[in-house]
């Protein structure tokens, strides 16, 4: 299972990497695109929302299921990828290279809750 050791976990199933700007990018886990096999649709929120950590702002779709994908940080979401709204099966090529949203942190320790990569894996049994 890939986790990529530079990146913050939610117990969602969502990354979260901290950009040098100061945004953050987010994600769906490898983890979550092989529990939720074929992606077919992926429903991005609006730029310019304001969300709270834990709330439901997008959606992925796939052949089994339809699932939610949770803001893992408070924040407002500042840009999307439409790219992989047109080709959900990205997500399932490379869950880390298909990011969903990019969001600014409400505040500079908006990651601190979230768990590292060896926690994740803990968590989901791969370590």
């Amino acid at each position: 299972m890939n986790v990529p050791t530079e990146l913050h976990y939610a117990e969602s199933h969502e990354w979260l990497r901290l950009d040098a700007d100061g945004t953050a990018t987010v994600g769906i886990t490898d983890h979550a695109q092989a529990a939720l096999g074929d992606l077919v649709y992926i429903e991005l929120p609006t730029v310019g929302r304001t969300v709270v950590s834990g709330e439901a702002c997008a959606i992925v779709e796939s052949v089994k299921a339809a699932s939610d994908v949770n803001a893992p940080i408070a924040g407002e979401i500042v840009a999307v990828n439409e790219a992989v709204a047109g080709a959900p099966e990205t997500v399932n090529g490379d869950a880390y290279a298909a990011w969903l949203f990019k969001m600014k942190p409400a505040s500079a320790e908006a990651a601190r809750g979230l768990l590292d990569a060896a926690a994740y894996q803990k968590m989901i049994g791969a370590a």
